[in-house]
Order: structure tokens, then C-alpha cells, then sequence
């Protein structure tokens, strides 16, 4: 066959949990998913993507950050909780004190990946109650 091999296109089965998975973050793309999940799913999507800096100015300009915390916060276990405050502290010093803020919100960060299986906990319990 030479380099180039031919791959039969293989139908791959999702299970039923990886359906319903599938199913939440549609419903919150299409902006139907429930509070507080609705919150965490954009919380944990604007930190994977840009880190806490890019959720901050992404809510400031399009929502109302602070009901957005207030809501996280419900949900949030308390250690994520205090890296979220602790990041948002740093992202209102960081006009005047970029250096310092930067090296705060890195730290966040790292500190919300280390602990993201817990916001995935949370999110699969809210998936596994969805229906097909």
C-alpha cells in the first residue's frame, strides 16, 4: 500500500453520558443552559482560553461581572472561590501595578487547572440530569 494507507470511516458510539455531555455545552452555546451551570460553563471556558484576565474583560464588556461572580460563588468549591477573588483583586490593581498583577493572575491561573476536575465534577453532575 505504500505510504498512504485507507482508513475505513468507523462510526464511533457515544455513550449516554457522553451525549448528555455533548448536549449541555450545546444548550449553553445556544445560551439555554441553567444558572448556576450557565455561569460555571462560561467561567471555566474563558479561563481555558485566555485565563482569568480574558473572562474578566469579557464580562465587564458583555455582562454583569459582578452577579456573574455572585453566582460562581454558589456553585464554586471555597479554594476555587478564593482564586477567583484573589484574580479579580489583581485584575483592579493592574493598571497600577501590571507587573505585580500579572504574576497574581498567573498564579490563579495555575491554581484554577490544578483544580479544574472539580468544576468538571460539578458540570457532569448537571449533565448527567440532562435527557435526550
Amino acid at each position: 500500500m505504500g505510504l498512504f494507507h485507507v482508513f475505513r470511516k468507523k462510526k464511533v458510539q457515544l455513550t449516554e453520558e457522553q451525549l448528555k455531555w455533548n448536549k449541555m455545552w450545546e444548550l449553553w452555546t445556544e445560551g439555554q443552559a441553567n444558572p448556576p451551570y450557565a455561569e460555571l460553563m462560561t467561567y471555566q471556558s474563558e479561563v481555558n482560553n485566555g485565563g482569568h484576565v480574558q473572562y474578566f474583560d469579557n464580562l465587564e464588556n458583555r455582562g454583569d461581572l459582578q452577579k456573574e461572580m455572585s453566582v460562581l460563588k454558589t456553585i464554586l468549591p471555597s479554594k476555587l472561590v478564593e482564586v477567583l477573588e484573589e484574580a479579580h483583586r489583581a485584575y483592579l490593581v493592574s493598571e497600577e501595578d501590571e507587573e505585580g498583577a500579572e504574576e497574581i493572575l498567573s498564579r490563579c491561573d495555575e491554581l484554577f487547572y490544578e483544580n479544574e476536575q472539580e468544576i468538571n465534577r460539578i458540570l457532569e453532575g448537571y449533565a448527567a440530569k440532562m435527557e435526550l
